[in-house]
């Protein structure tokens, strides 16, 4: 018991780090997708969703917390390669442009007339007004974004409670019917959509988060923050659990109500005005604007601070200059936009992620020997890579020929079994080479 009081505010830490405004939009949007193959759905997209992300945090705390120190097992321009382009994901290229759009989209949006929304102008005033903040609050680190997200997190898991024990108490109306790949292969497309959390990637990043806080606290015993990060890591699943089940259940029961919109944003805004009238529209709104802006100013924070140490000629202030007005401009393209844009960029590396945080949590049994990780990295980028590139539109019918002989590619899974063998040639070269 004396445990679970001690460590319990670094799993409510861990939560906050995982919950972003973004994370948001997906289940609703998920639900209207999925219909009666809620269940179905609901698993796949809970493993890459919840589960995966908690074995990352694992995986790299128990080898120190530092992704870049891990990835220089296998080699140190792949680890410089790999740690930047996960940190600029979940940094100005989607992550933190995906912040402004979401603002606009809950926290604006349902307040304009259709005429107002189908213009260019509101949202660039709105993603202007955001990302002002965002920078000021970056340049001049205080307390306050501290304070706000201890303040921020509590009150959105709130918000969204309420919105699903009003939904599960008087739903809105029956599961809806499931469209699209979501009639045969819910499981799937949803395991494929857990991707849009980027959840994985920054889990790998959040590691160094955890260990840090506890060596703060005079933690230094590393199978003592490998078991503490293992309970925090077990509370942010379970509330990231309730969360994305919960809003899940409210799209998939909202269409009778708001119809068929297949935008997660709008989707949760127009399901709490039913639920709770204006009311609820403007208190999820608040909450949004300020989530968003704490995960922004986090995230302009810690990719500045991650590339000044890359490239020292180039200052804190600077980054976060180039990273804000960077995100600004993207952002301006719009939620679906964005959506679209990132989609088949984790389709290629959320794969080589998944297999990286697999080797990392067992490479002692095999000496963490780089060719094991290599083959099996090289054999998951060359099937990965082509799923990226399929999403766009566009197909190369030779490469595809072989491809789609694999077990599981049509469920965008192609990767695992070339992974597996890269894994099993490295493990017996290791075998046979090892003195």
């Amino acid at each position: 018991m004396q445990f679970i009081k001690e460590n319990l505010a670094v799993g409510f830490m861990l939560f906050a780090l995982f919950l972003g405004a973004g994370n948001i939009i997906f289940p609703p949007e998920l639900g209207q997708n999925a219909g009666t193959e809620f269940l179905p759905s609901i698993i796949g997209f809970l493993i890459t969703g919840v589960g995966l992300p908690l074995i990352g945090i694992i995986a790299v705390a128990k080898n120190g917390g530092d992704l870049q120190i891990v990835a220089n097992r296998i080699h140190p321009v792949f680890s410089a390669i790999f740690t930047a382009v996960i940190y600029l994901s979940i940094g100005p290229l989607f992550a933190i442009p995906r912040t402004g759009a979401v603002t606009y989209e809950i926290g604006i949006a349902p307040f304009l007339s259709e005429s107002s929304q189908s213009s260019w102008i509101p949202l660039f005033i709105a993603s202007l007004i955001f990302f002002t903040i965002v920078l000021y609050l970056s340049l001049n680190p205080t307390k306050l974004v501290d304070r706000i997200g201890k303040i921020l997190t509590p009150a959105l898991l709130i918000v969204i409670t309420l919105l699903a024990i009003k939904a599960f108490i008087n739903p809105m109306g029956e599961f809806g019917e499931p469209h699209g790949v979501y009639v045969t292969n819910a499981f799937s497309e949803s395991f494929i959509q857990g991707y849009l959390t980027m959840d994985v990637l920054a889990s790998l990043v959040f590691g160094i988060v955890i260990v840090q806080s506890l060596q703060a606290k005079g933690i230094t015993d590393r199978a003592k923050q490998v078991t503490i990060t293992i309970f925090s890591g077990i509370v942010a699943a379970l509330g990231l659990a309730f969360v994305y089940i919960s809003l899940e259940y409210i799209g998939a029961t909202s269409t009778d109500k708001i119809g068929y919109i297949g935008d997660g944003a709008s989707i949760i805004a127009q399901s709490a005005r039913i639920l709770y009238g204006s009311a609820g529209n403007i208190i999820l709104s608040l909450v949004i604007i300020l989530a968003c802006i704490t995960t922004a100013v986090g995230l302009v924070s810690a990719n500045a601070t991650y590339f000044h140490k890359l490239f020292p000629r180039f200052s804190y202030k600077t980054l976060a200059v180039i990273f804000t007005v960077f995100s600004f401009v993207i952002s301006n393209f719009g939620l679906s936009k964005l959506i679209s844009i990132t989609l088949p960029v984790l389709m290629f590396i959320y794969p080589i992620a998944i297999v990286l945080m697999f080797l990392v949590l067992f490479d002692q049994l095999f000496d963490r020997r780089p060719i094991v990780y290599s083959l099996a990295l090289i054999a998951t980028a060359l099937v990965s890579l082509y799923d990226g590139i399929k999403t766009t539109g566009i197909k190369i019918p030779a490469y595809e020929n072989v491809l789609s002989a694999l077990p599981l590619y049509e469920q965008n899974v192609g990767w695992l079994v070339p992974a597996l063998v890269g894994l099993v040639i490295g493990w017996i070269i290791h075998l046979v080479t090892k003195k």
